[in-house]
């Protein structure tokens, strides 16, 4: 938690550079693809570059909290907080009026790598219509499929994880002063995977610089 800070501490101290922003937040609850990572507030922060041919990369972190898992030792420890770090590349352009991302994302948590794992992920986009499909190419990750749309400060999405479960995301987005905040209502429904559904209202404060 204590590196986290610090990495968010630097982001509003560092001078620009053509091409590089930096973006931090906070959340009431760290939601990801239905599921609670902090189960409470989180704090993230990352920094993000931008060619003009359509290459971009970036870095992303924030605490979590997944209370039991299973530590570098192979032992199941309370875990209590902890941290993710993701780290990322990609090509966006256009073909014939579709938008085309296509991108690698690599997940990490110090302490406890057996959760490690990595994505290729392709995104398709017409207008406010989007569909993602993030191929897990860790061994033991399944395979997520998402659909969203957006009407104006309202966005909906419907994702499938596969043997995991379901999840609905209703969000609205709008300014807070200079800042950038949201209010989202996320439902997550089980199909064998943690044994219970997940539900949440979460309130977010982010800023880009």
């Amino acid at each position: 938690m204590k590196k986290l800070i610090l990495m968010v501490g630097l982001l509003v101290t560092l001078p620009s550079f053509a091409g590089v922003s930096a973006n931090v937040g906070i959340t009431s609850d760290y939601i990801w693809r239905g599921m609670t990572q902090s189960d409470g507030i989180s704090v993230s922060g990352g920094f993000d570059y931008e060619a003009d041919n359509g290459f971009y990369a970036g870095v992303w972190g924030a605490n979590i909290n997944w209370g039991y898992a299973t530590d570098d030792a192979g032992v199941l420890t309370d875990y209590g907080s902890g941290n993710e770090f993701d780290v990322y590349f990609g090509y966006a352009t256009e073909v014939g009026g579709i938008g085309v991302d296509l991108g690698y994302v690599s997940f990490k948590y110090p302490g406890i790598s057996a959760y490690d794992f990595e994505e290729v992920v392709l995104g398709l986009s017409m207008g406010d219509f989007g569909i993602t499909y993030a191929n897990a190419t860790t061994s033991g990750f399944t395979d997520y499929l998402e659909f969203s749309y957006a009407i104006g400060p309202v966005g909906f999405s419907y994702g499938q994880y596969d043997d995991m479960g379901d999840n609905l995301l209703v969000s609205y987005g709008f300014s807070c002063g200079s800042y950038d905040c949201s209010v989202a209502y996320s439902d997550f429904s089980d199909d064998g995977y943690s044994g219970e559904d997940e539900d949440a209202l979460v309130f977010s404060i982010s800023a880009s610089l």
